[in-house]
């Protein structure tokens, strides 16, 4: 049977309380095997895997367990290796680099913030910034709206005008909210929003990271932002 891995964590770990079961219907076991200065969570994989709504807060529940107790680099929903004696395998090869990450994360959690403008906001924004594209605007609707040159031209200065705010509010986001941060990672491009970064931010001084967040939705509501966490760091482990 394979086996299913939720994460690594050092040989010290107190491990997770008696009767931790996982993915699966009926939910699988979680076991801990070792090897030297490592340990990882798994248990007996499913036959047929899906990322359904069961599994997935499933494996969020058995990280969320050991993670209370020391340090876990998290495996993405669907790790799955051929046995217990590969999974034991990899440890081994990788143990100093597993041991720097544990390290690394010790004591932090992961925040993902997306951000997206609100569209009449940031048009009235981009047109108060531009006299010229303010003043054409202006000249379409006094002449009921301009001819149909007129409209595309005025909507493709628009858009062009919104995609650069998009690019200075991107950078304006991650300024303001990395200082509060040990480390970030860009997360991939997403449609409707404007950037999706994780930060990497010590359980200490997460009500402050928090707070971070709000200010910066005070202070530009052109902005709408999207906080999830605290996250086990699945964006810094490889």
């Amino acid at each position: 049977m394979s086996t299913y891995v939720y994460g690594i964590t050092r040989s010290s770990h107190p491990g997770l309380p008696k009767g931790t079961c996982g993915i699966g219907d009926p939910p699988r076991p979680v076991r801990v095997l070792t090897t030297g200065d490592l340990a990882a969570l798994v248990s007996d994989a499913p036959d047929e895997l899906r990322p359904k709504r069961r599994d997935l807060l499933a494996h969020q529940n058995v990280l969320a367990a050991a993670g209370a107790d020391g340090p876990v680099l998290p495996m993405r929903f669907g790790g799955v290796s051929p046995d217990d004696d590969t999974v034991l395998a990899v440890l081994g090869e990788r143990q100093d680099h597993y041991l720097e990450r544990l390290d690394a994360l010790d004591n932090k959690v992961e925040y993902n913030v997306k951000a997206a403008h609100d569209q009449d906001a940031v048009l009235h924004q981009v047109l108060a910034d531009d006299p010229d594209l303010r003043a054409l605007s202006e000249a379409n609707r006094a002449a009921g709206g301009g001819t149909y040159e007129q409209k595309i031209a005025l909507g493709e200065r628009v858009a062009a005008a919104v995609k650069q705010r998009e690019a200075r509010d991107a950078v304006l986001v991650q300024e303001a909210l990395q200082g509060e941060a040990v480390d970030i990672r860009p997360g991939p491009e997403s449609s409707g929003w404007l950037t999706n970064i994780s930060f990497l931010v010590d359980r200490d001084a997460a009500d402050g990271f928090v707070a971070a967040c709000e200010a910066l939705a005070k202070h530009h509501g052109h902005l709408q932002l999207h906080l999830n966490g605290p996250l086990p760091p699945y964006s810094f482990v490889e």
